[in-house]
């Protein structure tokens, strides 16, 4: 059950095509936009007036938010207060949760008045304008993943380098990068329990059928993406701690690589063709090569503190590796930034600030050092194979709320109607 309505892009809908996004730390691959939908029509006869004023005022409010906030999340903001003095971010995310256990009630116990009503959303990366389905698990699906939208919007926000009060380089303060490292993980739990509790409840035909935006590829590589960029301002605050050991920094790059192969792998072949869902594989891309580089610069300073020629040879040829990718990410970099929408970079700051300026150096002095001391024919033809750590970093543990209180109250007014009616009859 479940019918599945998608409409064309070619039919005018209401999708947002910025031309700029601005400076892009985390990506974000547009909001997904919820369309008005009519409960009385479709709940009227079934839930209490009030319970259905209720379930309309909360979507309406989030329609409405949405819908005029959507185009200026998706462009950097440095600021973004509201005339009403609060976060257009939080606020919204506010609107999502308040709404969510309202919602949650026409699922609860396999409930049939999840198929009453038709749920239409404004895709973003998949080819189709919009699609609607007489689902609820849908609208929840779609409410999940637009809270984790937001929290990477935020993210983002905070991690756009900031002129510092002493006037030098902008930078990121520590404050902000725990905030959002925090934030990657509470959004990685919206997305792990989107596809491990939410995606089942959906029949198999309506999951071949969801919007790319909601493909568990999709899904799966949004977690991964953010617990990727976690461990990347993890290890841009071990690089400025003296505390971090060599060992600890490497064992960061590698667990990012990892985090970034399986997002790639989770991504790679969903028909991303359009504007946002390719710039979505190319920051991937971009951010694997760019982990690549980092694993392999660590992996080579290790390798260089052993004495054996086999060791030094190995350092070298890992170090040359992390030049290469390191070379090969910029040119990543350009690519994902020309890909409409057109975005920048900020300016450079935490690890990649900090490896733009050590592997060229270190890989040059290391490579012409030990070619004084070996051939070039004994350097390893390959770079030798990263280190297999575990993955430490994990979403939080996300739980769908239970059902609004308001709707123990509709059963009992239900109860008080039947009671009445049999009453009558006597």
């Amino acid at each position: 059950m479940g019918c599945l309505v998608s409409t064309p892009k070619d039919s005018g809908g209401n999708r947002r095509r910025p031309g700029n996004i601005g400076e892009v730390s985390v990506y974000v691959p547009g909001l997904r936009i919820p369309k008005s939908v009519d409960f009385f029509q479709s709940l009227g006869g079934h839930l209490s007036k009030t319970l259905v004023e209720r379930l309309t005022a909360l979507r309406t409010r989030i329609v409405v938010m949405a819908g005029q906030e959507a185009p200026t999340i998706t462009r950097t903001r440095r600021k973004t207060a509201t005339q009403h003095g609060g976060s257009t971010l939080a606020d919204l995310h506010q609107a999502l949760e308040d709404y969510l256990p309202v919602l949650l009630g026409l699922v609860t116990d396999g409930s049939q008045l999840q198929y009453k009503v038709q749920f239409i959303w404004v895709n973003q990366e998949d080819d189709a304008e919009e699609t609607a389905m007489f689902n609820a698990w849908y609208e929840v699906l779609s409410v999940l993943h637009l809270m984790a939208m937001l929290l990477l919007s935020q993210a983002n926000l905070l991690l756009l380098p900031r002129t510092s009060a002493d006037g030098y380089q902008p930078k990121v303060s520590e404050e902000s990068r725990r905030a959002s490292i925090d934030i990657f993980l509470k959004a990685a739990g919206y997305l792990d329990c989107a596809v491990r509790h939410v995606l089942p409840q959906l029949p198999s035909e309506l999951r071949r059928n969801l919007p790319v935006d909601l493909a568990e590829g999709v899904l799966r590589a949004l977690c991964l993406q953010a617990l990727g960029q976690g461990v990347d301002i993890q290890l841009g605050m071990a690089i400025d701690s003296t505390k971090a050991t060599l060992a600890v920094k490497r064992r960061l790059a590698c667990e990012m690589v990892k985090y970034w192969q399986q997002a790639q792998d989770n991504i790679m072949n969903l028909p991303l063709s359009n504007g946002w869902g390719e710039k979505h594989r190319l920051f991937i891309k971009w951010k694997y090569i760019e982990a690549k580089a980092a694993a392999y610069y660590y992996h080579g300073l290790i390798l260089d503190e052993g004495n054996t020629e086999k060791s030094h040879g190995m350092a070298v040829a890992a170090l040359q590796a992390a030049d290469e990718y390191f070379k090969e990410s910029k040119r990543a970099c350009e690519v994902f930034n020309a890909a409409h929408p057109l975005s920048r970079n900020p300016p450079l700051w935490g690890t990649m600030k900090y490896l733009s300026e050590k592997i060229p150096k270190d890989t040059s002095s290391k490579v012409r050092i030990n070619r004084d001391l070996y051939s070039y024919e004994k350097i390893m033809e390959t770079a030798p194979t990263l280190p297999d750590f575990a993955l430490a970093l994990k979403p939080d543990e996300y739980q769908l709320p239970p059902a609004d209180h308001s709707w123990n109250e509709n059963v009992q007014l239900s109860h008080i109607g039947i009671n009445q009616v049999n009453h009558d009859k006597r």
